[in-house]
């Protein structure tokens, strides 16, 4: 998962872009990276590891000059954790600039890249959004907007883009829509953002959602709209909702903060926890869930768990060795709350357990007679080939052992997942037109044969 943003026709683009990606800091935070393009210098690009705030300063930014810039932030699926790896992509073709950057993963892309360099294409990063820059460049279509069509055919996974061809900047989503992208006005200045609150940052106006299959086309005639892939049935992705996007987003076309709650009301339904004297959320991301798990179950909503948000999310560090160490500084309990009390954790999801095994102990280190895990989500069974981080089921503690052993493993009282009907029914447009392969096993592409060939790159 990762973040995107995109400027039309704004004197400040890159500073506008700046902005927006801090807004979507939490969908990556390995790098960063901004493209400007100045008709008259060309383009430029400043790309810094780490997080938004880290690596650009006001002499960075100011350096990207031009009325037309993309930015992203860098959270991979695979490939290393390198600068030559941070987006957006920028390479110079036979008749100007093609800058791309992508939030998802191309579930064929070994086979494209195989096709590439036997051709005798030469790739400088391990990223298999770099496919699509060699088959843009490639593409022997006049209009940009067919350029990347052309690049995009065959071409399996999700994607959602913002892309710079020449002096044109698209956007495109996949055909089954897996990642959210949404269009905004600022002025006279088109906006594209992976969420809504990258909108709200700079004061633009959400227009509506880049739909399934659609390029969009912004130049100086105007904005083009075209649906040149052959269209696919609807597989939105539910973890937008259960844990990536920001609360105050809209994804989908729904809030983010109202499926959350209505999420935590669904399994305060069908996992009560009778007795328990308190709820609280695992923060941030699950503070929604529990709110409405603490409504539904008429119990108090504490603050026991205190995040420190200097630290960035665990889950998506790269490394088991960054997590660990994540976990142990990120959260402290506070004992005046939980002393004495049987609780209620409310998180989003559990993927390898181990963030929660430490948030467990340290929860009853501060004094808590009982723990009760409630999660608002089903239990992780299955890889995700299109663009989160669990590629091997071995990681998976749901795919390896039962619920009851899974509640020994972490040292709780008791543990309750949502149903999948359940957290597929509280989802805004649900039950239809989701991914939840994850959950389910019901993948929508073929699997790779070989899921660790996905380790060559990823576009996010």
């Amino acid at each position: 998962m990762c973040g995107i943003f995109g400027i039309y026709a704004h004197p400040h683009a890159a500073e506008i872009s700046h902005l927006g990606l801090y807004s979507l800091q939490h969908r990556g935070q390995e790098s960063a990276g901004i493209v400007a393009l100045d008709t008259l210098t060309g383009a430029r690009a400043s790309k810094t590891m780490g997080l938004v705030s880290e690596g650009f300063n006001a002499m960075d930014v100011a350096k990207l000059s031009g009325d037309i810039a993309i930015g992203h932030t860098r959270y991979s699926t695979a490939g290393s954790s390198t600068i030559e790896n941070a987006q957006p992509v920028l390479a110079r073709v036979r008749d100007g600039n093609v800058a791309l950057a992508h939030n998802g993963n191309l579930t064929n892309a070994t086979e494209l890249k195989r096709e590439l360099v036997d051709s005798g294409a030469i790739f400088t990063s391990t990223m298999d959004s770099e496919v699509l820059v060699h088959r843009i460049a490639r593409s022997p279509s006049a209009r940009p907007e067919e350029r990347l069509a052309d690049a995009l055919l065959d071409v399996e996974g999700a994607y959602s883009l913002v892309v710079i061809i020449g002096e044109t900047l698209l956007a495109a989503r996949d055909p089954r829509g897996w990642r959210p992208l949404v269009m905004g006005m600022l002025g006279e200045s088109h906006v594209f953002a992976s969420e809504t609150c990258a909108l709200d940052i700079i004061g633009a106006t959400a227009i509506r959602e880049v739909e399934r299959g659609e390029i969009i086309a912004v130049d100086r005639d105007g904005m083009r709209s075209s649906f040149p892939l052959p269209p696919r049935e609807s597989r939105k992705c539910v973890f937008e909702y259960v844990y990536f996007a920001r609360p105050d987003s809209r994804v989908f076309g729904g809030s983010v903060d109202r499926a959350r709650r209505a999420l935590g009301r669904r399994l305060a339904m069908e996992c009560p926890a009778p007795g328990a004297d308190l709820v609280f959320s695992v923060p941030d991301s699950s503070n929604s869930a529990a709110l409405g798990f603490a409504e539904e179950s008429k119990l108090p909503f504490e603050l026991a768990l205190i995040r420190n948000h200097y630290v960035g999310r665990t889950f998506i560090q790269p490394t088991q060795a960054g997590r660990d160490a994540k976990v142990k500084v990120k959260y402290n309990a506070v004992r005046e709350v939980l002393d004495g009390r049987s609780v209620v954790m409310v998180d989003d999801s559990i993927v390898r357990g181990t963030t929660t095994k430490g948030l467990v102990t340290m929860i009853r280190g501060a004094g808590a007679r009982e723990v009760h895990m409630r999660v608002s989500s089903p239990p992780i069974t299955g890889p995700c080939y299109y663009g989160i981080d669990t590629p091997n089921r071995d990681e998976l503690i749901a795919a390896n052992i039962a619920v009851d052993e899974i509640a020994g493993t972490l040292g709780v009282d008791s543990l309750g997942y949502l149903s999948l009907e359940g957290m597929l029914a509280s989802v805004p447009g649900g039950p239809e037109g989701f991914c939840h392969a994850c959950f389910s096993g019901d993948y929508p592409t073929p699997p790779p044969t070989d899921p660790q060939k996905l380790r060559f790159g990823c576009g996010c």
